[in-house]
């Protein structure tokens, strides 16, 4: 392990009074230290970002672009050093890690051809006489300096989610990373100066979360992008006064089976979506409803299939369940799992917990006022509940404050627009599940999974403000 690493305040890497440790979550050992940033750094950075946007606001659309596919080969190029981070700060096994970096590389590619179709509109001005002879013309325009929050899970792909938009809109950028997993966030602003992007435009700081409010609160920054915990997010769109907020929070996502659907691919898929990165996904499978009558035989088949997934060290590529971030947020989830088996839940598979890994643990018997059902556990849990139609089945899926995405699996048209119309979600999955996600598709809640949309396109609209000209013919010259 090398010394403490620097952060960066308008392209200028600096070293402060505070060190904080990152530690690899398997084993607990520290892998590395970091800088911390005080509150100067933080009011230089928002000034840096301030005569940035100057710099950004004016790059024509083939520069922002070509920045991005910079970019893009610098990760290419440092690939390796991009995977041994994600293992080493967050745990990944090399599956996820790899599929992380390439899901990274797809964000990077699809911004770059975005930033080349920031369009606009001819609007009719003459529907009525007093607009006769008018002609207007809308056009999007970057918003402001953008402020990127990510959280642990995947620290790397969420921040490419914050900044290549911002990018590709035209704004500066200030990323504030989890600080369980500074290193890949790190590694991709020190690509994106080396890819051309203006470095006053752009700053990366360590820094504990009561600090970072300070960011939040500042006028100067135009758009908060937050991904994590509902709480925080909440708590941060109401201090953030004026600016805009895009919020992707938590869920507690639903897998509805029904008696038509294919049985053995909705146990696979489930088996996937509930436990893959240790079941710290905001769109990880939590509650699993199966149609009665074939209730018995997808349980046996999917106790089956979860029975036999490994667990340990991330390093071991056959590893398909890792440790979580820390032994503490395997503490709290496992407290949640016994809280519910002291109010008569039956641990069906694993309910082991030793430090931080979790073993993939199946719950039946539970009741929808448990937290297991009601509350985001992030952990690699699941609960399994009968119902006897479909109508049923809407009704528990809909029956939590969170509302992401949801997963249906059943081959009848009527029932699927019939989910589509009524399950409360941003996105709804049909014969797979929720933690289904491509990167240029809209992504984001309702109710309290968030506001707002991610996906390049999406998160560009969302960076940029549409503004409207009227050119009145009547008052030029013959």
């Amino acid at each position: 392990m090398t010394g403490p690493l620097p952060f960066l305040v308008g392209g200028e890497w600096r070293t402060g009074e505070r060190i904080a440790e990152v530690r690899f979550p398997y084993t607990g050992e520290v892998v590395a230290q970091v800088y911390q940033a005080g509150p100067r750094d933080l009011e230089d950075a928002i000034a840096a970002a301030e005569r940035g946007f100057a710099v950004t606001r004016r790059l024509p659309a083939y520069a922002r672009s070509r920045i991005l596919l910079n970019l893009l080969e610098q990760m290419e190029r440092r690939s390796d050093e991009l995977l041994t981070a994600l293992t080493l700060e967050g745990g990944k096994t090399q599956n996820v890690a790899r599929g992380e970096l390439a899901r990274a590389k797809e964000t990077v590619r699809i911004a770059a051809e975005e930033a080349r179709r920031i369009t606009g509109e001819i609007v009719p001005i003459d529907w009525t006489e007093a607009g006769e002879n008018r002609h207007g013309f809308a056009r999007r325009l970057p918003v402001g300096p953008v402020l990127g929050i990510t959280p642990f899970n995947y620290p790397l792909n969420l921040a490419c989610h914050k900044l290549a938009p911002a990018i590709a809109a035209g704004n500066s950028f200030i990323l504030k990373p989890a600080s369980n997993t500074p290193l890949s966030g790190r590694l991709l602003v020190e690509m994106t100066l080396e890819a051309g992007f203006p470095p006053e435009a752009l700053s990366y700081l360590v820094c504990p979360g009561a600090l970072a409010e300070t960011l939040v609160r500042d006028p100067r920054i135009k758009f908060l992008s937050f991904t994590g915990s509902s709480a925080v997010g909440w708590h941060l769109k109401e201090i953030a006064g004026r600016k805009r907020v895009g919020l992707e929070l938590g869920g507690n996502a639903a897998a509805i089976v029904h008696e038509d659907a294919n049985i053995d691919y909705a146990v696979s898929r489930i088996a996937v979506g509930g436990f893959t990165n240790a079941g710290q996904n905001c769109i990880a499978v939590q509650r699993v409803l199966i149609h009665r009558p074939v209730y018995q035989e997808t349980l046996e088949k999917l106790l089956d299939r979860i029975s036999r997934l490994k667990v340990g060290d991330p390093r071991d590529p056959d590893v398909e369940v890792g440790p979580m971030i820390d032994a503490r947020a395997a503490a709290e989830a496992f407290a949640v799992v016994q809280e519910a088996v002291a109010a008569g839940a039956q641990v069906l598979l694993g309910g082991r917990c030793e430090g931080a890994l979790f073993y993939p643990t199946v719950l039946g018997n539970t009741t929808p006022a448990m937290r297991v059902n009601r509350q985001e556990i992030f952990a690699p849990v699941i609960t399994v509940t009968p119902y006897n139609d479909f109508d049923q089945a809407i009704a528990l899926a809909n029956d939590t404050d969170y509302g992401l995405q949801a997963g249906v699996f059943t081959q009848n048209v009527n029932r699927i627009m019939r989910a589509f119309e009524q399950i409360e979600v941003g996105g709804l999955q049909i014969n797979d599940v929720s933690t289904f996600r491509v990167d240029q598709m809209p992504y984001g809640g309702v109710k309290g999974s968030g506001i707002g949309r991610e996906g390049p396109r999406y998160a560009i609209e969302e960076m940029t403000e549409l503004r409207l000209m009227v050119i009145n013919l009547n008052g030029g010259r013959e």
